[in-house]
């Protein structure tokens, strides 16, 4: 199975999405581990070098499509949008690459500017437009108001409410939100 190549760089709302190179994450690097960015992450803390070489590595995978959120020449956000095959019965191969998991992170200085919403409806463009995906989901803590509003946002509804299933390091034991689309729902979101 081929994978459609993706067109960058897309603009969306007032961003521009397109691959990482290295000097756009030393932009990213500046913000990414600052504490009122991890506070909402599961990995809250990365290794400058690793971090650099697996979003490098995201260009030429054709399952991960990483992007960096270019506004006016400075990086303001980050999105990803990982391929995965679905669950599927062994006859056919229409469940192959069928779904994705879509990410998003915002440079605090732009938050509630309308950045992360730009992120993800241009990674929701990318998985049913261009690569043909039939479903995509995404979560967050579910005190993570903003990242709901996001998703909702976008046309995403929320699917399940998990109860105290994922870890805090400031808080504990957290409920968390999985919000998905269909690619039916995408095409039909303006009619």
């Amino acid at each position: 199975m081929t994978t459609p190549e993706v067109t960058w760089p897309r603009r969306s709302g007032p961003i521009v999405l397109r691959p990482p190179t290295s000097a756009d994450l030393d932009q990213v690097l500046t913000w990414r581990n600052r504490p009122d960015v991890t506070r909402w992450l599961l990995r809250t803390q990365v290794d400058p070098e690793r971090f650099r070489a697996s979003w490098l590595a995201s260009v030429d995978d054709p399952t991960d499509h990483a992007a960096v959120a270019d506004l006016d020449g400075a990086v303001v956000g980050t999105g990803t949008l990982s391929v995965s095959d679905a669950m599927g019965q062994s006859q056919g191969d229409v469940w192959r690459g069928a779904q994705g998991a879509l990410g998003y992170l915002v440079d605090p200085a732009y938050a509630g500017r309308g950045v992360a919403t730009a992120i993800a409806g241009g990674l929701l463009e990318v998985a049913f437009a261009e690569l043909g995906l039939h479903r995509v989901t995404a979560g967050c803590f579910a005190a993570n108001t903003a990242s709901w509003r996001v998703m909702e946002k976008v046309g995403m509804r929320r699917e399940e409410h998990g109860v105290q299933d994922s870890w805090h390091d400031e808080l504990g034991w957290v409920d968390g939100y999985t919000y998905g689309i269909l690619a039916a729902e995408w095409r039909d979101r303006d009619r």
